[in-house]
């Protein structure tokens, strides 16, 4: 029997999190629930869990802040709850790394859906990449070295390390600010603009190497994916 996967809920109003409670475990889901950023974070990073649901507005932080120090270690899906309903909430939400919205009031039932059809579509567990690997690319984390087609490739530290992130999330759609945060040691020093030229250096490289192809995807208006082979 597979078992239950794990869910947390950061949520400082218990009524709002005893409902969710109910209605996950209800759906066969294991559920976990804290009420402050810090001590989210804290099981975030020493626990496993399958599934985040984020409460934007939080005593001593915000579900925003979370999200962004959570994707610095972790690819869980996210799910953020909040009682706006601003199309530039949802925006943020979503550029960061978010992967549904729920704007409060809402139906326990209906969030308990979106977290199930989330992890369909993951279908394995979120740490871990959801997407066949590219086998066109031979990825050496310890020696640093990554080959494409057989080739080595002649990477910069940051090409190599944003290619390294590309190759070990296939499919997945890394927006400007997500890649900047992850590689870059001080993205508040960085400009947007740095991504995309990273990206076209490595795609000059990629096509010494094999000139018929282009790996890398641009998604207009969201940010980059390694599409899987």
């Amino acid at each position: 029997m597979t078992a239950a996967k794990r869910i947390l809920i950061v949520e400082d109003e218990p009524a709002i999190a005893d409902t969710l409670i109910y209605v996950l475990n209800s759906s066969g889901y294991q559920t976990e629930h804290v009420g402050l950023l810090q001590t989210a974070l804290s099981r975030l990073q020493t626990a496993s869990f399958s599934l985040a649901i984020l409460d934007v507005g939080l005593p001593d932080g915000n579900g925003f802040d979370l999200c962004r120090q959570l994707r610095r270690f972790s690819d869980i899906p996210v799910i953020f709850l909040t009682a706006h309903g601003d199309e530039i909430d949802r925006i943020v939400g979503l550029e960061i790394g978010a992967d549904d919205y729920v704007t409060k009031p809402f139906s326990p039932r209906e969030v308990a859906a979106r977290v199930g059809v989330i992890l369909r579509r993951l279908g394995t567990d979120a740490n871990k990449p959801t997407s066949t690997p590219n086998t066109q690319f031979d990825l050496d984390s310890q020696a640093g070295r990554i080959r494409y087609c057989e080739q080595l490739l002649d990477l910069t530290r940051y090409e190599f390390l944003l290619l390294k992130l590309l190759i070990e999330h296939p499919e997945r759609i890394f927006s400007r600010e997500q890649l900047l945060e992850r590689i870059w040691q001080d993205p508040g020093d960085v400009f947007d603009r740095t991504v995309d030229t990273h990206i076209k250096t490595l795609r000059a490289k990629l096509r010494l190497a094999a000139a018929d192809q282009d790996p890398i995807r641009t998604h207009r208006g969201l940010g980059y994916s390694l599409q899987s082979r």
